[in-house]
């Protein structure tokens, strides 16, 4: 097979394996919202058996580990794969950066079932969770023909430069979502989350103004800004969605459907308001030359005039 069709193939499976992650976010937030955490009591085995009864939220949690099992396998195997495969960038480490998160998040899941402290450990496992599927996501671009072909070097002579806010808007959404992931588990109330909201809002309409006014005329970085307004403005209305549905739901015994529904696409909104920012930062970097060369740049310029 020539490398050009080993690159496709490779790349192909780093966008299955993500869309793999999407599905085990998915079954994770339904093991939360259904309140199904605590239906299995002991890991890696369920009541002792591969298979366990499939009733109640016994169901959501082991599918929940099937799916995780799963997704574990298309990463070992992508991180494989990366190691043979000559890529341009840091593709390869970024592969097993990913296997070993991998590893930690499988850790973590068996300590939230083994050793209790559900608030402080359900937390740092939605959290890794978020880190994984963006390392995911990265790798999807990081294996692009795009990236791995030749691309014009662009200045951005602006302040802030696009690549540091780009970069400070992706660690303030990580942040919401580890705010959020917190609220839900119980480890501290919503006043952090809502607070986080208003800096990610302002961060995100600043970077992608920024986009707009330097950079309009730059498919490349324009389609993840649009795409960072799309999926922040949804998951603000999902926001306000979700705080109805919980007032709705306060006095029911068993959690609302529609309650379950809106916290889910709340979750999975927020994985992608990530994904959009993190792709937006990478492209960012890619096309955008660093500031110490920029500097050299315009002196040369300046010199020949």
């Amino acid at each position: 097979m020539a490398e050009s069709q080993i690159t496709r193939a490779v790349h192909r499976f780093a966008v299955v394996t993500a869309s793999a992650t999407v599905l085990l976010l998915v079954a994770g937030a339904l093991v939360t919202n259904n309140d199904a955490a605590d239906s299995v009591p002991d890991w890696p085995l369920a009541y002792g058996r591969i298979i366990p009864p499939l009733i109640g939220g016994i169901r959501y949690e082991y599918a929940h580990r099937v799916i995780a099992a799963l997704v574990a396998a298309l990463t070992a195997i992508l991180a494989i794969w990366l190691s043979r495969v000559t890529l341009k960038g840091p593709a390869r480490l970024w592969g097993w950066i990913a296997l070993a998160l991998v590893f930690a998040q499988a850790g973590l899941g068996g300590m939230r079932v083994l050793l209790g402290h559900p608030a402080l450990v359900a937390t740092a496992h939605a959290t890794l969770a978020q880190i994984f599927f963006i390392t995911l996501v990265s790798l999807t671009l990081l294996t692009s023909a795009w990236w791995q072909g030749d691309l014009p070097q662009l200045g951005d002579l602006g302040s802030p430069r696009l690549r540091s806010l780009s970069a400070w808007t992706t660690l303030a959404v990580l942040i919401q979502l580890v705010l959020g992931a917190g609220f839900r588990h119980g480890a501290f109330g919503i006043l952090p989350h809502l607070a986080g909201a208003v800096v990610v809002l302002f961060l995100a309409v600043w970077t992608s103004r920024t986009v707009r006014i330097r950079f309009g005329q730059v498919p490349d970085l324009r389609r993840w800004a649009i795409l960072l307004q799309a999926f922040l403005g949804t998951q603000i209305l999902l926001g306000f969605a979700a705080y109805w549905a919980v007032a709705q739901s306060l006095q029911a015994v068993q959690p609302v459907q529609l309650y379950v529904l809106i916290e889910v696409a709340h979750v999975i909104m927020g994985a992608l308001t990530l994904a959009a920012s993190v792709l937006l930062t990478l492209a960012s970097f890619r096309l955008i030359r660093p500031r110490a060369q920029v500097a050299v740049s315009s002196s040369a310029e300046k010199a020949r005039a």
